[in-house]
């Protein structure tokens, strides 16, 4: 068993989103034929044309442009947390057909936060559930499909798990805004800011106003706002430079 930390890294996306988006938005105005629109697409920068839309609230069109993510070190407790956003595509590590015989977790920085005695109780219960998870796999047949189904029942929310996920742009955005604030979960939290420096690196007109709503206005958390936007705006600039 070891210590993991979660890990988001694009894998595959729509090839030059930004025109693929420009292209979608400039069809639903214009009468030229599809070909003539691809021509002039390609000759534009196509910045100024996609911060419209955004102004104009048109996100239909970014609804072509698709990104798939590889998630790594992350903890079942997230999982349970990312596939509420419906408008995506997961496929995840099966705890059924795939041993969980040697877990690696996730700790929480709270518990970490407490000092060496805390973290050594923690990885001493992830230890006690691995030798029963164990115990359950032999008494129900060995290491195999049928003894894993209900051996997993065990496991804990920190038990380690990885993840293709595919958004599309508009629901992208959506997600950044959520789960970029400081309001989010720290582990999902974490995990959309990773998957944000990576998307600002291939569409950075796209993604130039992603993040949590203080970045463009008055915090939509009202009374549970953390108060901290000049901080958020910081870590967003941060993230940016570090994309470029």
């Amino acid at each position: 068993m070891l210590k993991v930390e979660g890990k988001a890294r694009l894998i595959r996306y729509t090839a030059d989103p930004e025109q693929t988006i420009a292209l979608a938005a400039k069809l639903c105005y214009s009468g030229d034929e599809i070909d003539d629109l691809i021509e002039k697409i390609g000759e534009k920068d196509n910045a100024k044309f996609i911060s419209l839309l955004t102004k104009m609230n048109h996100y239909s069109p970014f609804e072509h442009a698709s990104f798939t993510f590889a998630l790594e070190g992350v903890s079942r407790a997230l999982l349970a947390q990312i596939t509420r956003h419906r408008i995506a595509s997961f496929s995840v590590r099966s705890q059924r057909y795939v041993s969980e015989g040697e877990f690696n977790y996730i700790v929480p920085p709270a518990i970490e936060a407490l000092g060496k005695d805390a973290v050594n109780k923690y990885e001493a219960q992830m230890a006690q559930m691995l030798e029963w998870y164990r115990e359950w796999q032999q008494v129900l047949g060995g290491n195999n499909e049928k003894s894993n189904e209900d051996a997993r029942f065990v496991l804990p929310n920190a038990c380690e798990t990885k993840m293709i996920l595919s958004m599309n742009a508009r629901e992208l955005l959506h997600f950044f805004s959520l789960r970029c604030c400081n309001r989010a979960q720290w582990e999902i939290r974490n995990i959309a800011w990773q998957m944000l420096e990576e998307v600002l690196r291939v569409a950075p007109s796209v993604f130039s106003n992603a993040g949590p709503g203080c970045l463009r206005g008055v915090c939509p958390e009202g009374k549970k706002s953390c108060g901290k936007a000049a901080e958020v705006k910081a870590v967003f600039e941060a993230v940016k430079n570090k994309a470029n």
